[in-house]
């Protein structure tokens, strides 16, 4: 599985549809984020990437190379917001691109599902995203994007997986009210909804003598016959983060390899 993780490396990259932007990406120290990070540095950004453990922080900052800076903090915890957000206004004062990425969920079927479960999932992916982009609104340039994680579960049913689910569906009609909240004021806010894709936190679902089985299931339900990589995600992402895509705004992209679409 580590082959699968690393197998899209030397996918090329175009460059500079991002040059000059400054990015703030939330759970930016691997998966999703970190190619993305990696995708928005190579296209022009300079990057804010934020994560709850430094070691992983510091081996993603060494892999992206330049024109990045690594926060450590955890996006539930509003004070831990604010010093990111002191980080940022020294260093730039401004954001261009906002990708509220970080999110977690556990596997946690109907009967069994724990207050501890329920609270860290919203605690983290609805209350986080929320006050991550309520408190970068003073740092937001006219233009800016706004890019939320959400999810292929949060328009369909899986099973043992309701609350993550849930937290997505929130995530979705984030941006459907924000997009009217911020009606006139050049800020675009849509959703980027990955299906089944290789990252370190889908692997951590599952224990590790099934980990392969599990992969195999959702390559076997995807049209495609597979699942994601990080980079597709990211490409899409610097799709939603330049200006290709300055005419929407309360919409969801999903790359899911067509899982949710048939």
């Amino acid at each position: 599985m580590e082959n699968e993780l690393n197998e899209w490396s030397d996918t090329p990259i175009a460059e500079g549809r991002l040059e000059g932007k400054v990015a703030l990406i939330t759970g930016g120290n691997s998966g999703i984020g970190l190619a993305s990070a990696k995708r928005f540095v190579a296209e022009g950004a300079y990057v804010y990437i934020t994560g709850r453990r430094r070691e992983e922080l510091d081996k993603a900052i060494s892999s992206i190379g330049q024109n990045a800076t690594a926060i450590q903090g955890d996006i539930s915890n509003l004070a831990d917001l604010d010093k990111i957000y002191e980080v940022i206004r020294a260093g730039h004062n401004r954001l261009d691109i906002v990708f509220a990425n970080a999110g977690l969920g556990t596997l946690e079927p109907l009967g069994s599902i724990t207050e501890a479960g329920f609270d860290l999932a919203f605690n983290v992916n609805v209350r986080g995203t929320l006050f991550t982009i309520q408190k970068a609104l003073p740092f937001l340039s006219s233009g800016a994007s706004i890019i939320l994680t959400g999810s292929s579960t949060g328009s369909r049913g899986t099973a043992a997986f309701s609350v993550y689910s849930a937290t997505k569906a929130a995530i979705r009609n984030f941006a459907r009210s924000w997009a009217l909240d911020l009606r006139g004021k050049g800020i675009r806010v849509n959703v980027l909804s990955p299906g089944a894709t290789a990252t370190p936190g889908l692997l951590g679902l599952f224990d590790s003598s099934i980990q392969d089985q599990a992969m195999q299931a959702f390559s076997d339900e995807s049209p495609l016959g597979r699942v994601g990589h990080p980079d597709e995600i990211a490409a899409v992402a610097v799709f939603l983060a330049s200006d290709e895509s300055t005419y929407m705004t309360g919409s969801e992209i999903f790359v899911d390899g067509g899982q949710a679409q048939v």
